[in-house]
């Protein structure tokens, strides 16, 4: 088993919770509050993240994420999304620990509306700022190796780096990037944004990542909840490939009959 598979082997834990499901889905992009509740149980997830600004919370004329979706059930984790300043996401996630008591929150600065790039800079000021108010925060970063080592050494509860330009479905562009984060981390590390279809999912656990988060890859779907389910079974799969430790790559074929062991034939990679 590689060495960095010890952390966390059976469930996801974040601050000291535990999560059955190493899978995170969203709030935003879908057609109705039913069919987000309908897409969260086709998922296996426990976690659901909620855009403070986008999502109603506490508004009783409307209809209301609470009246689907079971806060007592599921774990709602408040996100600063559309912040782009230190100061907004702060005031953003004060609101929601006001109105529902949630100090394990998922914090965002965002830098460009074009590519939704976090600004770095923000968000390490942010993280500080919540960190010493008592949040535990899972943090939404660049792919960079240097910025998620601060952010933990820091004391944020997970880092997030992203695969890809939120809702792009381009996937993850940086494997390296991540595996150098996975590597370093004594958190879970979980890939937030770029995640398109289950083979992204499957390829982010199989690099180590302690769990996936994605919203419009399912909600944008054209069945979503069909994709809901296949979400689950990639980050399952891509686990325990990971935990299993996958084959040696070759650049030359080997032979899987026993021929080869008892020397009757030869290939570039034996003697």
């Amino acid at each position: 088993m590689p060495k960095s598979a010890e952390k966390n082997i059976n469930k996801l834990v974040v601050a000291g919770r535990e999560f059955e499901s190493r899978l995170i889905i969203g709030t935003g992009k879908y057609k109705t509050y039913q069919e987000n509740a309908d897409a969260l149980v086709a998922s296996g997830a426990d976690m659901i993240t909620v855009a403070v600004r986008r999502v109603n919370l506490s508004n009783p004329a409307e209809p209301m994420l609470v009246d689907f979706i079971d806060p007592k059930k599921y774990t709602f984790l408040p996100n600063t999304a559309g912040c782009f300043t230190g100061e907004d996401a702060v005031r953003t996630l004060r609101l929601a620990r006001e109105a529902g008591g949630w100090d394990l929150v998922k914090l965002e600065v965002l830098s460009d509306p074009k590519h939704l790039y976090p600004d770095m800079e923000e968000t390490m000021r942010a993280a500080k700022m919540l960190i010493d108010d008592g949040f535990e925060v899972m943090v939404y970063c660049t792919d960079d190796p240097v910025f998620a080592k601060k952010l933990e050494d820091m004391g944020c509860a997970a880092i997030m780096p992203l695969g890809a330009p939120i809702g792009s479905g381009l996937g993850i562009q940086n494997p390296l990037n991540i595996q150098f984060i996975v590597e370093q981390s004594s958190v879970p590390v979980i890939v937030d944004a770029g995640v398109g279809t289950a083979s992204d999912a499957a390829m982010a656990m199989e690099l180590g990542c302690d769990g996936v988060l994605m919203n419009t890859a399912i909600a944008a779907a054209q069945d979503p909840i069909r994709m809901a389910e296949a979400m689950k079974h990639a980050v399952i799969a891509g686990r325990e490939a990971f935990l299993a430790g996958r084959m040696d790559k070759k650049h030359y074929a080997t032979p899987s009959s026993p021929l080869a062991k008892e020397g009757m034939i030869s290939t570039p990679d034996s003697p």
